[in-house]
């Protein structure tokens, strides 16, 4: 039977399975009694893949932009929350399912956090609750046909939410006025809800997100920025978006 949740094994995809392998090493690093020789042996060799690694890598690459034709596992490869290929991401597992009586289709997840995210003893570390529930949230809107850029987040830590065991997650748009989209998530222990959040997105117009691109070149990719300029000119309004964008270009030369 198929994974409803589109996460196979990594086969095929080696910088997933880099991924993989990075994290019980993060785990041990910041839980496992060990030896102080075995310590260093393991930084030794990891040092070596590093710079191995330092040796053969290009300029950064372009960052895949979310497509919700895909999975939703896809939307965000190298998400610290749900990105497969990001060794830091737990990675929290979702899929996408029908929203009750008609309504905006829904993220149902699961989450397992190790002791890499550890807050209180034995607990998921509250930071990393509210860095999950933006993300679910922020899928929900994509998934429901509302994307938006977070505005407020309100989370309300119900129970302690339990380290080492799964969990389960809901989220879903609950609607919107304008530009402004309200969405809700809950984190379950069993039937125990543990921690709930509201968030509040504004939908960002393609010349302001535009805007906000430009505003970061500095330390942009310049491929970004010319698949977020692309973008803007294909949905937005030429008058608002490619008249930014002549302006901004006659500025450079």
């Amino acid at each position: 039977m198929s994974d409803p949740y589109g996460a196979g094994p990594a086969d095929g995809d080696p910088r997933r399975r880099l991924a993989e392998a990075l994290r019980p090493l993060i785990t041990m690093t910041v839980a496992s009694e060990l030896e102080d020789d075995a310590i260093t042996e393991a930084a030794e060799a990891v040092e070596a893949v590093a710079q191995r690694l330092a040796e053969h890598a290009g300029p950064k690459r372009p960052r895949q932009q979310p497509d919700i034709s895909r999975a939703a596992q896809e939307f965000f490869p190298t998400s610290p929350i749900m990105g497969m290929v990001n060794p830091i991401a737990p990675p929290v597992l979702l899929r996408v399912v029908d929203g009750a009586d008609g309504g905006y289709r829904e993220i149902r997840a699961k989450a397992y956090f190790d002791y890499a995210y550890e807050g209180p003893p034995t607990c998921v570390h509250g930071g990393v609750i509210a860095e999950t529930f933006d993300e679910m949230l922020g899928a929900a809107n994509m998934v429901a046909g509302n994307p938006g850029m977070t505005g407020t987040l309100k989370v309300r830590y119900r129970k302690p939410t339990p380290l080492r065991t799964d969990l389960r997650i809901e989220a879903r748009c609950v609607g919107r006025d304008g530009r402004k989209i309200s969405t809700w998530a809950g984190i379950y222990h069993g039937d125990v809800l543990t921690a709930e959040a509201d968030g509040l997105f504004i939908e960002v117009a393609p010349a302001q997100f535009l805007a906000i691109a430009e505003g970061n070149a500095d330390s942009a990719d310049p491929a970004v920025l010319r698949a977020i300029r692309a973008e803007a000119v294909r949905v937005g309004a030429a008058s608002d978006v490619q008249g930014t964008i002549d302006a901004r270009d006659a500025q450079s030369d």
